[in-house]
């Protein structure tokens, strides 16, 4: 017999050609979902058609269609082969797999429109279409099948307690089976044998026959596996699901009995926060917590082999919770009830916290729904004013209710940041900023009672993804990018900065329990996020608000990681390499809390210690010039000892060679060398000699550096603080003879703050100086030694550069 018989007369004439005509689009008999199942085992969701069965020329066959019904585009074009096994389950469904890991589904609005498909599908693999599966899903042996085919059907024992024992060894002997499994699904159905079963679960619960209901365990458990729809739909039935529960309490390997129906009936209660209209809507929402329950707590854990046995238990709930969803949203009098009565100032508080509670888990089955129809439910939350609800909500003094409108709001940020942005901004045109949804959150994050912050934690990544640029949109008229931030930076960023100024009023963190600790990083990061990502805004909050100060008063922490999130804020800044930013160190001489920490490390070679190395190195690979002056000439007495890396003698070396380039008379004057610098941006024009000079540097630095742990030498306490009191002496001492010039410079178009600059004219004599032909720069001998001119090493070439300060 050939593998692909000719498509039956019948069904070609019925078809209509493949394409949907005669108003075919409009018939809701062949509408249709389309759904495939992914690799986490969940339905997809590919669009929603009309169905048509046609004879298909270059697939050689009779094959299933289904047109979009958006634009008539093809979303399924399957050939309906003689050996694929599909199933009928729900009335309203038809499954099949395409390959081994490729399932397909077909949801059809009207039942009729599904038993049409199932006849034609059914008559060209010439099975009867009462049947619910068509095919073995499971090859199996010639010797096996023609066994099987000997005896038409499978007989069951009469149901009776005596028997009980002969069917589970019945069940159990089936299951491996798929031919078998079959055979024993049908006769279940035919015979009604379910609902007997669970009859004579209630004489065994009567008499106390606990072997009885140990042989109902295993048979009912073993009806589970057999994956069939037809089944679940009657052990599911509001009449059967409380006694097949009950049966699958007498697990025989446990001591005694769970009381799963005492649960379900005396604890958990349904609450109908809204009255539902809807008596098939209610007996779904009973049905579905009825099923989740047996598959989460009472089934056991399915081995790997019976893990695809339950694959058709999965799917019912799927499509159950995709019904309620649909159905609820479609309710607008039930939707328009529930968010009355929760920002209705009326309602009492156990009322509204079961409100809340229902909006809270109505939002986690919106989950499953795939994404289109997300964006529908969702849509619909915000046209009812789950924004203002929430608002009104967050600001309650119930903790447990503001708990489930956290959780609400984060799927509402993760599914749509504009949406929230948009809201807040236009919030904050008729509100104060201490009512603001955004403001609210960040207070509940400050105020998380949790000692480890995981409610805090959530929120941060909230607030993060709000003020993210990278998922805001820009239009032709406005750029939500400018609109949100301004806003943000006006009226929310002083409320998030508030426990870390409060904190730092002193030299050291007024607070320094693990709690606050916590909870001042978490702003840390936020803040350095800010500060890679947003640059204007920030720079201008953190120049205003003195805000860099503040954090490295961190430094003095007891809690290390702490201290190194100040550490990183820093890193990052200096890390842009901007001239607004280094003359505001400088000015506020900002290394200060810096090299105290890493005196006060001492010796040891931990992260702290690696971590400020790293941001003195990044200062002079990246040749920062500004910053080297400065360091070096307010803190090379505390850090000249520092041998075991070469780093500071580098910082050293850089800062001579800047002098001896300053000091050169062919130089212009001190005034072009600022102009160049103002506009950096333009083409350089140095001189070819200069551009050698700065890839010799370069190299030479490169081939001095040597990275080792720190020596064992150790200092005692005045020899740490002694540096520290001389570059303070030095550097009032300094400020008295310097001369200021004050640059203003504009920034975005606006009126950036005064800076006062200085430039020494005689720090050289400050500094020591040695000079050896024989000495290489960092060598042992000769700590930043630039070398005496003409020896290996020196450097007698200039360019125009001052230790200075240079604006972009």
């Amino acid at each position: 017999a050939s593998d692909q018989p000719p498509a039956p007369p019948a069904i070609a004439s019925q078809s209509g050609g493949c394409g949907v005509a005669g108003g075919r689009m409009t018939d809701t008999r062949r509408r249709v979902k389309v759904y495939t199942l992914n690799e986490d085992r969940q339905w997809d969701d590919r669009g929603t058609g009309h169905v048509s069965s046609c004879y298909v020329e270059r697939l050689k066959g009779m094959s299933l269609l289904v047109r979009a019904e958006s634009d008539g585009s093809l979303l399924l074009e399957s050939k309906i082969n003689p050996n694929t096994a599909y199933q009928k389950q729900q009335d309203t469904l038809i499954v099949w797999s395409e390959a081994e890991n490729y399932d397909l589904a077909l949801s059809f609005q009207e039942k009729a429109g599904c038993d049409e498909i199932w006849e034609k599908i059914c008559q060209v693999q010439g099975k009867d279409p009462s049947v619910d599966i068509t095919q073995d899903l499971v090859d199996e042996s010639e010797e096996e099948r023609f066994d099987d085919m000997s005896s038409p059907g499978l007989e069951l024992p009469s149901c009776e307690l005596s028997r009980l024992e002969e069917i589970a060894e019945l069940v159990a002997s089936s299951l491996p089976s798929p031919l078998r499994r079959e055979k024993l699904a049908l006769a279940l159905e035919n015979e009604g044998y379910i609902k007997k079963l669970l009859e004579i679960f209630h004489v065994c619960e009567d008499l106390e026959n606990i072997e009885g209901l140990h042989h109902l365990y295993e048979i009912i458990k073993g009806i589970f596996l057999l994956n069939r729809t037809a089944l679940f739909e009657v052990m599911f039935s509001e009449e059967c699901i409380m006694d097949v529960i009950g049966c699958l309490e007498y697990d025989p390997s446990l001591s005694q009995s769970r009381k799963h129906r005492e649960f379900l009936t005396k604890t958990a209660k349904f609450k109908e926060v809204i009255p539902i209209s809807d008596p098939e809507l209610k007996q779904k929402i009973h049905q579905t917590y009825r099923v989740q329950y047996i598959q989460d707590m009472v089934l056991p854990t399915p081995s790997v082999f019976e893990e695809n046995m339950l694959s058709t238990l999965h799917s019912f709930i799927f499509f159950n919770k995709v019904e309620i969803v649909g159905m609820l949203q479609e309710d607008e009098k039930f939707l328009t009830d529930l968010f009355a009565q929760l920002t209705d100032e009326a309602t009492d508080e156990e009322k509204r916290q079961e409100l809340v509670n229902f909006l809270k888990e109505f939002c986690a089955f919106s989950q499953t729904l795939q994404p289109q129809n997300r964006d529908a439910f969702f849509k619909t939350l915000s046209n009812m004013g789950i924004l203002p609800a929430l608002e009104v909500i967050l600001g309650m003094d119930d903790a447990q209710v503001r708990s489930a409108a956290t959780d609400i709001f984060s799927y509402l940020v993760e599914y749509n940041p504009s949406m929230v942005r948009e809201f807040v901004m236009q919030e904050a045109q008729q509100n104060d900023d201490d009512i603001l949804l955004i403001n609210l959150i960040i207070e509940h994050m400050i105020c998380d009672t949790d000692p480890e912050l995981g409610g805090a934690v959530l929120l941060m990544g909230l607030l993060r993804t709000l003020v993210d640029p990278e998922n805001m949109l820009a239009t032709a008229n406005k750029t939500e990018k400018t609109e949100f931030l301004g806003f943000f930076y006006k009226h929310c960023m002083h409320v998030l900065t508030a426990p870390l100024l409060a904190n730092t009023t002193e030299d050291k963190p007024s607070k320094d329990d693990f709690q606050t600790a916590q909870l001042l990083a978490l702003i840390l990061e936020l803040l350095t996020f800010c500060v890679e990502h947003h640059t204007y805004h920030i720079k201008n909050y953190i120049i205003n608000k003195d805000i860099l100060r503040r954090v490295l008063v961190l430094m003095a922490s007891k809690h290390a990681f702490l201290a190194l999130c100040a550490l990183r804020f820093k890193r990052k800044i200096i890390g842009l390499k901007d001239e607004f930013y280094n003359r505001y160190i400088m000015k506020s001489f900002l290394f200060e809390p810096v090299v105290k920490a890493f005196l006060n490390n001492g010796s040891r070679y931990n992260l702290m210690n690696s971590a400020i190395i790293e941001m003195f190195e990044f200062i002079r690979v990246e040749d920062i010039k500004s910053l080297t002056a400065h360091v070096i000439e307010n803190y090379w007495k505390a850090l000249e000892d520092v041998d075991y890396v070469q780093t500071f003698k580098g910082l050293k070396l850089r800062f001579e060679q800047q002098r001896e380039r300053q000091d050169n008379p062919k130089l212009d004057s001190m005034r072009s060398i600022l102009r160049n610098h103002r506009y950096r941006r333009d083409a350089r024009t140095l001189e070819d000699e200069e551009e050698m000079w700065f890839n010799t540097d370069e190299d030479d630095m490169e081939d001095g550096e040597a990275v080792v742990p720190p020596s064992d030498k150790t200092k005692n306490d005045e020899d740490i603080m002694d540096p520290i009191s001389k570059f303070m002496e030095r550097k009032k001492l300094k400020e008295s003879e310097e001369k200021e010039v004050l640059l203003k410079t504009n920034l975005s178009g606006r009126q950036s703050p005064s800076f006062k600059l200085s430039f020494s004219s005689g720090t050289k004599s400050n500094l020591p100086s040695q000079s050896s032909a024989s000495n290489l720069p960092g060598s042992p001998g000769s700590p930043g030694s630039p070398g005496s001119p003409g020896s290996p090493g020196s450097v007698s070439k200039s360019t125009s550069q001052m230790a200075a300060i240079t604006t972009k």
